[in-house]
This record gives structure tokens, C-alpha cells and sequence, in this order.
């Protein structure tokens, strides 16, 4: 018994190890690949820029709070939920965006806004929702500056200045955001086995799936009259930035079930989403092919 909770010890600090490497790694592959004109470019839609703003840090967050009213959850599962209702702009949302078949552009400049409001966002929100709970507002707003603010604007600078250098180091950083990812998605795992077991069939599955499924029709719903945005709109508001949830989860919250949630949350909502992004792009894909179709079969012959 000894040796295996000093070998779960072990794991949970390879696991907390590899969670920071992921949130820094994929802040710096984030600015290695981007400038800062691709960023600001296609968010001159002020009216899109505060749909998307209102969805994320007031629908979304008002939703999390509705759900753990409806559904009974420990302290640590509602502070997980929560966390993951206040953070957004996730790095894989130009990857869904790809799926869905929407505007790239647009996912960009939205990942990087919704990231860096998150930071400043989430220190002032959690403290003032989750009542009864005690938070140090600075702690976590320090975590977040240093592990995501300061490497992706280091990361801008050295795009912007060497590029040669930051298209070097950007495959690096890919590899190791991937790695890390797995590292802790398998150390975590099996640190918080039990506690996963324990969850299956109870109305934190039914909240995840509820919150995942509320979040996307949200983010449709004010995505503005183009396709290509409100696809985007809609899985990037379901899709909630595990980097800022895992930084404020390993560094603020000893609860396991604090990290439990945000890893049911980001694994059900990572299948869930690129199953509707697919289908999403899917039906994009049809009217262009359908018009295709009747374009050439109008064309001239002979």
C-alpha cells in the first residue's frame, strides 16, 4: 500500500509537471505561428467581437452556474464546471474550425482574444460566484499571467522580430504540446482512476453533456448571419480552454475532483466536437457541391 500510493505520488507529479508543459508549450507554438496583425485582422466585426465576448464570459459562465443548481455536485465537481464555464479561447479551436469548415481566420483572431480575456476574466469571476469557497483571486491571476500571457507575448515578439527562429522552434513546441497532453491525460488517469469510476452514470456525465450541448447551440445562435462564423462561434464556445483550467486546477485547487471534471469535461467535449464539427462541415460542404453539380451541368457542351 505504501509503495503504490508513493507510485501515485509519483504520477500525480508527473502529471502536474506535464500539464504546466503543455499550457507553456502550446502559449509559445500559439505565438510562434501567429502575428499580430492575423490576430487583430478578423475582429474588426465589433458587433461579431461582442456576441462572441457575451457568449463566452456571460452565457456561458450563467450557464454553468444554472446547471450546478440542477445538478447535485461535490464542491470539487461544481468548482471543475466552473472553471471551465469561466475559461475560453481554447488552442485547438483553429483545428475544429478546420473540421467544421468555417472561417479560419475568424478562429484565430477569436482564440487569442477569448485566451487573453480569460486571464484577467477568471481571477475577478470565480472569487465573486463560488461563494462559500475561498479563493485567492492574485494566485490564480498570477498562474495565468506566467504561465500563458508572458510565453505567448514572448512567443509574438520573437515571430515578429526572428522569424526564421520561431518557425524553427514551432514544430518543437507542437511535438511537445502533443506529448505532454498524452503524458497527462494517461498520469492523471490513473491518479484519479477511482474518482473517474466513481462519476460514470452520475449527473456529473449528464451536466457535462448538457453544458457541452447548451454551449454550442449558444455559440451558434449569436455566431451572425455567415456560416463560416457561426460554426466557428458555436464549437469555440463549447470548446473551453483546458490550458487555463488545468493551470488554475494543478497550481490553486488540491480537490481531485476539481481536476476530474475538467478532464471529463475536455475528453467528452473534445469526441463531441469534432463528431458535430464534422457534421457541421459536412453540410457546409453540401450546397457548394450541389452548386457545383448544377453549374456544370448548365455549362455548354461540345
Amino acid at each position: 500500500m505504501v509503495e503504490t500510493a508513493a507510485f501515485l505520488d509519483f504520477l500525480g507529479t508527473i502529471g502536474v509537471l506535464a500539464a504546466v508543459i503543455f499550457v507553456l508549450s502550446s502559449m509559445l507554438g500559439m505565438g510562434f505561428s501567429l502575428t499580430v496583425r492575423e490576430i487583430i485582422e478578423p475582429l474588426k466585426n465589433t458587433r461579431l467581437v461582442i456576441l462572441s465576448l457575451a457568449a463566452n464570459f456571460v452565457l456561458v459562465p450563467l450557464l454553468a452556474l444554472a446547471l450546478l443548481l440542477i445538478f447535485p455536485l461535490s464542491e470539487g465537481l461544481s468548482i471543475g464546471l466552473f472553471i471551465l464555464g469561466t475559461a475560453a479561447g481554447a488552442p485547438f479551436l483553429p483545428k475544429l474550425a478546420q473540421v467544421a469548415k468555417g472561417d479560419i481566420a475568424f478562429a484565430v483572431g477569436l482564440m487569442v482574444l477569448l485566451m487573453v480575456v480569460t486571464i484577467g476574466y477568471v481571477p475577478i469571476v470565480l472569487p465573486l460566484l463560488l461563494t462559500g469557497v475561498t479563493i485567492d483571486p492574485w494566485a490564480i491571476a498570477r498562474s495565468l499571467i506566467l504561465l500563458m500571457l508572458i510565453p505567448l507575448a514572448i512567443a509574438l515578439f520573437v515571430r515578429a522580430r526572428y522569424e526564421g527562429i520561431a518557425t524553427g522552434l514551432l514544430p518543437l513546441m507542437t511535438q511537445a504540446t502533443n506529448l505532454s497532453l498524452l503524458t497527462l491525460i494517461v498520469a492523471f488517469f490513473v491518479v484519479y482512476f477511482t474518482d473517474l469510476l466513481e462519476i460514470i452514470g452520475t449527473t456529473a456525465i449528464l451536466a457535462t453533456i448538457t453544458f457541452l450541448v447548451i454551449s454550442l447551440v449558444i455559440g451558434y445562435l449569436l455566431g451572425g448571419p455567415a456560416g463560416g462564423t457561426k460554426r466557428v462561434l458555436s464549437v469555440g464556445t463549447a470548446q473551453r480552454n483546458l490550458s487555463a483550467a488545468l493551470a488554475i486546477a494543478v497550481l490553486n485547487f488540491t480537490d481531485p475532483d476539481v481536476m476530474v471534471m475538467i478532464l471529463v469535461v475536455g475528453l467528452v467535449g473534445l469526441v463531441l466536437l469534432m463528431f458535430v464539427g464534422g457534421e457541421l462541415g459536412k453540410r457546409a460542404e453540401a450546397p457548394s457541391t450541389a452548386a457545383r453539380g448544377e453549374k456544370a451541368r448548365k455549362a455548354p457542351r461540345g
